[in-house]
């Protein structure tokens, strides 16, 4: 009997780490949205789709759901990149610019121009300037980002022109 109960415990201990590893994926997955931009910036995306690394800061591709040319992840969800989206307010903000905004730093990374911001959550999203298209990546909380932002600057660079994105 008591390995009868045991063995109820153990399952019963593995239906919750499943249902709760469940639950947090599809929780994560709002960071994960697919953006829609118009059909030029869609174009660059998908260029970039073709030729972002296998890995990122040492974790391999795991795309996120829904399965889009417009975003990509690794490890899960410590690193998500969505391209094509919308303009972050705090990009023309004179705040961030003169550096009195704690929580968004400008900033560049091999010849790729970046707004830091860090999220009430701890994760940090980084978001191309300086090119036709914006590129977001979203860094898990606790991750050194500077290995992701190096490893992602090749594609950036290949795929995304420098201009200003519409």
């Amino acid at each position: 009997m008591n390995s009868f109960r045991h063995r109820h415990a153990v399952c019963s201990a593995l239906a919750v780490l499943i249902t709760v590893a469940g639950c947090s994926s599809a929780d994560d997955d709002v960071s994960a949205a697919v953006p829609s931009p118009d059909a030029k910036v869609t174009e660059l995306c998908q260029n970039l789709d073709k030729v972002l690394p296998a890995t990122v800061d040492g974790e391999s591709r795991d795309d996120p759901e829904p399965a889009s040319e417009l975003t990509a992840g690794w490890g899960g969800v410590a690193i998500i990149l969505r391209c094509g989206v919308t303009r972050p307010p705090k990009m023309t903000d004179p705040k961030v610019a003169n550096g009195q905004d704690a929580d968004a730093v400008p900033g560049g990374v091999n010849g790729v121009d970046w707004l830091m911001e860090r999220e009430g959550d701890g994760v940090q999203r980084f978001t191309t300037a300086n090119r036709e298209a914006y590129v977001e990546v979203e860094v898990a909380d606790g991750r050194d980002s500077t290995g992701v932002l190096i490893d992602l600057a090749p594609a950036v660079k290949k795929a995304i022109p420098e201009g200003i994105a519409s």
